[in-house]
């Protein structure tokens, strides 16, 4: 597979096919700076009648968000691209006729493509693959499990279920990986280890499908993608798209949590936490780090390929700005029983003012509402109750300390310097607006930390893929 060359132009077209939007950016090469930037939703779910747990979307609209953004940029920019990186939500599976995927159109000299023959998006959250399920197919040479929603296991499922729905097709990849086939005309889908390893039955260390197992399990492995190193091109636009020139190389997708990394972290000794909806604290394994043989389901770090044969350690909590957003519906919620009308950012805005105005508590939130995936079965709690530390503000310390406590028990402090971690950025919505949090982030972590960069995958791999020239 080729790597990216010395190109000319001006640009690098990064594009972020997200669960629930897509976004572009064009990157300006020399200085490594975003110029443009265009984000529209996709509104792509498609509802299941016949099964509550099937998640899928379609296709179509996805790419129609795509052409939404693309049309949005300036078109004297597109022209001076030099090369085009796509990434995009994980673990899901499409599939395609490899010759008739899509059909290119051409009106007010725009030139774009639309699916033809692909299947429906069964994305990261389809969860028809049950635990009796899991447990009855092959077990996976990987240091990562697999789970419902997994390209792989999807497949399985299919194949118990509906096997007439997978011999219509020739082709399967996540959505980036389509987008990259149809971009470069490819008869054959190339896939990343980043993406592969989402897909499960895949091994990291080999760089290679679990093909023996899955063949002896009946599976059909023609529809497995061809392995690339991440980073590599998958290959060059078959034709002119958006203005962008034809022969423009197409980078091999990657998977976006990896550049949304990728968009932040500046230095070895980084490590990012970002705190959105749900938490992730991610910092690179030292060169010679290699994963474990087999997944340990107990262990709450999971290693995913990065770049260079690297790895990145992720310590994925499920419970992070939504238990702050949890805690705000419930006082809400009562208030309204009392008849009383708050607005919720006015509660919000209240609460991080009477936490600041109370620097300490001996309250303890046990904040796991959600349970974690190393460990469904826990839940939350609050603890060493006392008269003295039932105010506003000894509770909100307590909910945001315990949040941060969560995530070091998961990711220990003393595990982050032995690997090299000298700073933690900080980014995301939840952590950007809670100055509490930002507190405890610097209590319980022994390393300085800088707010205000935010992750970004679409700038991520715009970023990648520029570094590669």
């Amino acid at each position: 597979m080729a790597t990216l060359q010395s190109c000319s132009g001006d640009f690098v077209l990064g594009m972020d096919l997200g669960t629930t939007s897509v976004k572009v950016v064009l990157l300006e090469a020399q200085s490594n700076r975003v110029t443009d930037s265009r984000s529209f939703p996709t509104n792509s779910d498609i509802s299941c009648t016949t099964d509550t747990h099937a998640k899928e979307q379609d296709p179509a609209l996805i790419i129609a968000a795509l052409d939404q953004c693309m049309d949005a940029l300036p078109k004297d920019k597109l022209k001076k691209v030099k090369c085009i990186g796509v990434c995009g939500q994980m673990h899901g599976i499409v599939l395609w006729k490899s010759k008739s995927g899509c059909e290119w159109l051409g009106k007010d000299e725009i030139i774009r493509f639309i699916p033809k023959d692909v299947s429906q998006l069964i994305t990261w959250q389809d969860g028809r693959c049950s635990a009796d399920f899991l447990s009855s197919i092959p077990k996976p040479d990987s240091h990562l499990s697999v789970a419902t929603g997994f390209g792989c296991a999807t497949i399985f499922w299919y194949m118990k279920h509906r096997p007439e729905f997978l011999s219509d097709f020739s082709d399967a990849g996540t959505i980036q990986d389509y987008v990259v086939s149809m971009l470069g005309g490819l008869d054959k889908c190339v896939m990343t280890g980043q993406n592969a390893a989402s897909w499960g039955y895949f091994n990291t260390t080999t760089n290679q499908w679990n093909t023996q197992i899955l063949k002896d399990a009946g599976f059909p492995v023609h529809l497995l993608p061809v392995v690339v190193e991440s980073g590599a091109v998958a290959g060059y636009t078959s034709s002119e798209w958006y203005g962008i020139p034809a022969h423009t190389p197409v980078g091999a997708a990657l998977g976006d949590f990896q550049c949304s990394v990728y968009s932040c972290m500046t230095d070895k000794g980084d490590a990012v936490l970002n705190m959105s909806t749900s938490a992730q604290l991610t910092f690179g394994m030292p060169a010679e780090f290699s994963p474990p043989s087999s997944p340990d389901t107990l262990c709450p770090v999971a290693y995913f390929p990065y770049l260079h044969g690297s790895y990145l350690a992720v310590a994925a909590s499920l419970n992070g700005g939504n238990v702050m957003a949890t805690f705000v519906r419930m006082l809400d919620s009562w208030m309204k029983e009392f008849a009383l009308e708050v607005n919720e950012s006015r509660i919000y805005s209240q609460l991080i003012q009477s936490a600041l105005a109370q620097p300490n508590t001996d309250l303890t939130v046990t904040p796991t509402l959600l349970g974690e995936r190393h460990d469904p079965t826990t839940s939350a709690s609050v603890s060493q109750i006392s008269p003295s530390n039932l105010s506003l503000g000894h509770m909100t310390r307590a909910v945001c300390r315990g949040i941060i406590e969560n995530l070091a028990t998961m990711m220990p402090p003393q595990s982050m310097q032995a690997s090299g971690v000298r700073c933690i950025i900080g980014s995301g919505s939840a952590l950007s607006c809670n100055p509490v949090l930002q507190q405890e982030v610097e209590r319980v972590f022994p390393f300085p930390v800088v707010y205000g960069k935010d992750v970004d995958s679409a700038v991520g791999v715009a970023m990648v893929f520029n570094d590669q020239t």
